[in-house]
């Protein structure tokens, strides 16, 4: 079926119940952080890598690996450290003998997976980071001048400690804007803490069931980019990527520099997958302010003035949301048949 073929109500339904059951899978392996759980699920649906920001101790790394066993994926994890090489990741030609001649062929690193688990991506060097550079965008690793597909699916989930710790780099820019989405993993209150302590032992592994193959992944990710996506509803996406640049918005006036084109790109996919996720044949208004932080708080960099004044990423996007409204009179759908139409 083309994928500009709207899905009927019957596929969405059935779409948003996998979903569910995959996010219920991860709550019962991260508790306490259902909203964070239901962005990681967005990202997977629009073939987004993501980057999870928090302390350690929170959880990062086993609601990763919980993912990866939901989904029965083949996985790797990396564990980045300051001594961590490029070939360490992407893999190193090896000198073999071949029928009486030695010649250098090629062996895979970690990245040649489904889902590659970053962890700790920021204590490696910015030499080492940008060996991710073209497997994110491409899903292609080239070593020698020769070309090596990555697996499909192929997704990078990247955890980072906050840069104020010890034995941590900022992440070049350029892999910043390769991340779908940002997220910040919050400590649980006490209430979570004491679930913690009731259904875990130190040490020990959450038992995640198999929720869904690679294939009906793939399904589902065909079905987000099915969904429609109202002429409205890219207007004001332009114009919220637009307005994180100087001199655009009264919101951007701390900011040096702005969101790319791929976050404005990246905006509309997750928008497109949040309604799958609901089980709705278009993306809306509420699809993108509900994810604007997440696709833009590490895309606006902000100036040296905004430091000072504790000015954060997500206080220029919570300002930008204020600002920057929805201003048409293009209706959204509300029919399957308008949606066609």
């Amino acid at each position: 079926m083309s994928q500009n073929t709207p899905p009927d109500a019957e596929v969405l339904e059935q779409a948003s119940a996998r979903v569910r059951s995959l996010a219920d899978a991860l709550n019962a392996v991260l508790f306490g952080q259902e909203e964070l759980v239901e962005l990681l699920v967005t990202g997977l649906l629009a073939r987004g890598h993501v980057l999870l920001e928090g302390q350690p101790g929170l959880g990062k790394t086993e609601l990763v690996k919980g993912l990866a066993a939901a989904l029965g994926l083949a996985s790797r994890r990396v564990q980045f450290t300051p001594d961590l090489l490029p070939g360490d990741i992407t893999g190193n030609p090896v000198l073999q003998e071949n029928g009486g001649r030695r010649e250098f062929v090629f062996q895979p690193g970690p990245l040649f997976a489904n889902l590659v688990l970053a962890d700790e991506i920021n204590r490696a060097s910015p030499k080492t980071q940008s060996a991710l550079l073209e497997a994110m965008q491409e899903r292609q690793v080239t070593v020698l001048g020769t070309t090596h597909p990555l697996p499909d699916p192929f997704f990078v989930m990247a955890t980072q400690n906050p840069i104020e710790l010890e034995g941590t780099y900022p992440l070049p820019e350029a892999q910043l804007d390769r991340f779908l989405f940002k997220l910040e993993v919050k400590r649980g209150d006490a209430g979570v803490l004491r679930r913690i302590v009731e259904n875990r032992e130190l040490g020990q592994v959450p038992d995640v069931p198999h929720v869904m193959d690679a294939g009906e992944l793939a399904n589902l990710t065909t079905l987000v980019r099915r969904i429609y996506l109202p002429g409205a509803v890219a207007e004001f996406i332009g114009r919220m990527v637009d307005a994180t640049h100087p001199g655009a918005s009264r919101a951007a006036e701390r900011v040096r520099f702005g969101a790319s084109p791929r976050a404005a790109l990246s905006l509309a996919a997750a928008a497109k997958a949040r309604a799958v996720i609901g089980g709705r044949h278009h993306a809306s208004f509420e699809d993108v302010a509900a994810l604007a932080h997440a696709v833009l708080r590490h895309r606006v960099l902000l100036d040296y003035q905004a430091k000072v004044e504790g000015v954060t990423p997500d206080d220029v996007v919570t300002a930008l949301l204020a600002e920057v409204r929805p201003e048409s009179a293009e209706p959204l759908p509300r029919t399957l048949a308008e949606t066609a139409g």
